[in-house]
């Protein structure tokens, strides 16, 4: 409950270090209440305790025990049950495991994740503490918990709590032995230093227990008939309660599964969902992320589109794919072959345990800063392969069996089975599931095919138009770099994109201190990398895996950047301060996403949640103003009496891609880039680049066509 517990009341840095709820989780535990009490599921809790106070209290009063440090209230009687009962906790907090008896409580809870659960009783729990459950707020009480924020004894850790738990018992009967005869401890080899640390922080050990100790004596009143919630649901018509509830939050799939009700037919409950519902659906996905002008702006409206989009679908030439399988498949064989000769035999390349066999056992490969599975196991994924490409020749085989083994398998042979009667290929588009405002595809995903490799290009080849249309494809140029310039106010950026330059070179210039005219292709490589590094939140060692230099050269790159592009480098630190204080960052037009890890005590987490907080504005308002031009075009299309001449097809990323009838190209293509270029009315213009073709793959600038047909 939002009261402070009697714990935040005795000490107030209790779990002080915990990041604040996400404002969209709070809305939703007080809703899921509604659902629990539609169903007559009884709830329980009290104010200023915690959760596992509640549960200490039920079992408490279903299997009541011997308590030693607590208060009790002898008013509070156990409620009686003739019945047996097994208690059962689930929980993924291990705090919980004070509560075990026997076999009477038990905790169930996850190991090393979702399908892996342990069951643990009384010999379970000391088989992997050392100790009974009724010892667990001691062994917190000298150990903290950092957690909780519980202190415990400063310089006692894991290992030497479970020692003195073990060889003592509870904190009272250790300090019992040490001020009887300080001896005692040193003949059972506890050292002098932590001796000293236990005589002087005896009230600390015994105050962290008690914090660390689950109350049993909460207000509440736990009855086993009141989880009878099924007969009591049954027999109370909750069913229709629930039936509404579930209209309202759009879960169509579990109303089905209610009783029909007297008279309903089949075909009413088939029926679409009305609008409004589905309106309704939508905002509780975006309500906690977007404002409401930006909803119904921009969401809303797009939310059509994409239908429409999807509908629609692409069409694929599908004798094309069928003749690349044949050929992909031979070049996949003549890599198998090739690995087999450097490997010095056969086995199965997909395993990757068989794979690690051959390269670090048979061949005996290493390099420095390899790492290993969370298992243990030496990891083959494709970035620590990398870091073996120049030490055996058989690594640059292996990555490239594995990029076209995943052509093959996601694209070449899986698309054909998925077209419709008229080989058109249909997407899904989900524009609220990313936490950046981008649209994700699924059932396939087209906004992954590759395109900067021949093998990459081939597959999009098989993207065709239909007869008479052209694919005209519109892709935005260095959007995110842009944005950058637009929040950060960065004068030099500004002035590079208003003058028509190219940011890549002049921040070359810049970083490498060179006139513009001695700018080398791999000086300009480096500057786009640092460029785009910037903006996703990139730090010095990353900087130096992607430029492929020194760590000091890439510690160099990134000061000389950031004291030359000065206004990027305080928007940087003023996204990182913003986000530590309010918890989420915003986009240009009030997207937010949320950051509570920005607070985390543990240094790597909390510079992680800082990278992404930095890029997130930036992807996000880029995000946002591909979103607004899709809106804008499918309404202009309306008006012109051009949207069966010209169909939005894809979105991929920063791209749209349209298929035109061969006599609208003229009028459309102008229409489409002025509405893109013109979508953010401010003091950075947005650029354009268009291409036509046949295919996805075989496209020519719209300027060189143009020319072609003068």
């Amino acid at each position: 409950l939002p009261e402070p517990t009697f714990r935040h009341i005795a000490y107030d840095q209790y779990k002080a270090q915990r990041p604040k709820m996400d404002d969209t989780l709070a809305p939703q535990i007080n809703r899921s209440r509604d659902i629990l009490d539609a169903f007559n599921i009884p709830i329980y809790d009290a104010p200023g305790f915690e959760a596992d106070d509640i549960l200490g209290t039920i079992v408490e009063q279903v299997q009541p025990s011997a308590i030693s440090h607590q208060p009790s209230d002898k008013s509070r009687k156990p409620k009686a049950d003739s019945r047996k009962l097994q208690t059962i906790i689930a929980s993924g907090d291990l705090d919980t495991l004070q509560l075990i008896q026997d076999d009477d409580v038990v905790v169930y809870t996850l190991s090393k994740g979702i399908k892996e659960a342990v069951i643990y009783n009384e010999k379970k729990m000391k088989e992997r503490f050392g100790f009974g459950p009724k010892l667990l707020p001691d062994y917190k009480g000298l150990r903290g918990d950092p957690s909780d924020n519980i202190p415990g004894v400063p310089g006692v850790g894991e290992k030497t709590a479970t020692d003195l738990i073990q060889k003592f018992g509870a904190i009272e009967k250790i300090y019992e032995k040490l001020k009887k005869d300080r001896g005692l401890l040193e003949k059972k080899r506890i050292s002098p230093r932590i001796i000293k640390l236990l005589e002087e922080n005896e009230e600390e050990a015994l105050f962290s227990r008690t914090l660390a100790e689950i109350r049993r004596d909460a207000p509440v009143n736990f009855s086993a008939e009141d989880c009878e919630w099924k007969k009591q649901f049954n027999s109370s018509g909750g069913e229709e309660k629930v039936r509404e509830l579930f209209k309202e939050f759009g879960f169509r799939t579990l109303a089905e599964r209610l009783p029909e009700k007297d008279g309903e037919s089949q075909e009413k409950k088939s029926e679409p969902v009305p609008e409004r519902d589905a309106e309704k659906e939508l905002w509780e996905r975006f309500k906690n992320r977007v404002p409401k002008k930006l909803f119904y702006e921009v969401e809303l409206p797009l939310s059509k589109v994409l239908a429409e989009m999807q509908e629609r679908g692409i069409l694929l030439d599908i004798a094309y794919l069928k003749k690349l399988s044949k050929k992909y498949h031979k070049e996949l064989e003549k890599l198998r072959k090739k690995i087999f000769v450097l490997a010095g035999g056969e086995f199965n390349i997909n395993s990757p345990k068989q794979l690690g066999a051959v390269l670090f056992d048979k061949l005996g490969l290493r390099a420095k800063g390899m790492r290993k599975t969370s298992t243990g196991a030496r990891s083959t994924n494709i970035s620590e392969l990398m870091k073996l490409k120049d030490v055996h020749p058989i690594i640059n085989e292996i990555i490239s069996y594995r990029e076209l083994a995943k052509l093959i398998s996601t694209y070449v042979d899986n698309l054909p089975e998925m077209v419709d009667a008229n080989n058109r290929l249909h997407t899904t588009f989900d524009q609220a599931g990313t936490a950046t405002g981008r649209l994700s595809s699924k059932d396939p995903n087209l906004q992954n095919i590759p395109k900067r490799t021949e093998l990459g290009r081939n597959i999009r080849k098989a993207f065709i138009a239909e007869k008479g249309f052209k694919l005209a494809s519109f892709d935005y140029s260095q959007i995110e770099l842009r944005v950058a310039a637009i929040l950060s106010g960065d004068s030099k950026m500004k002035e590079v994109f208003n003058g028509g330059g190219d940011i890549h070179n002049a921040v070359a210039s810049e970083v490498f201190n060179v006139p513009a005219g001695k700018i080398t292709p791999e000086m300009r490589r480096r500057a786009k990398v640092i460029n785009f590094g910037i903006i996703y939140g990139m730090g010095i060692n990353a900087l130096k895996a992607n430029i492929g230099c020194s760590r000091e050269e890439a510690r160099l790159f990134y000061d000389e950047y950031f004291k030359d592009f000065k206004g990027m480098a305080e928007y940087v630190e003023s996204i990182k301060k913003f986000t530590r204080k309010h918890g989420y960052t915003e986009t240009l037009f009030g997207r937010k996403r949320y950051f509570p890890e920005t607070n985390s005590p543990l240094d790597y987490v909390r510079k992680e949640a800082e990278r992404m907080a930095v890029n997130a504005p930036l992807q996000g308002t880029a995000a946002d103003l591909i979103k607004m031009a899709m809106v804008r075009i499918d309404a202009a299309l309306g008006e012109k009496g051009l949207k069966e001449k010209c169909r939005l097809l894809l979105q991929i990323h920063d791209e749209l891609l349209f298929e035109i009838r061969e006599d609208a190209v003229g009028e459309a293509v102008p229409l489409i880039a002025e509405i893109m270029e013109s979508v953010y009315d401010g003091d950075i213009p947005m650029k354009v680049h268009i291409s036509l073709g046949k295919n996805w793959g075989d496209m020519v600038s719209y300027k060189q066509e143009v020319n072609q047909e003068k």
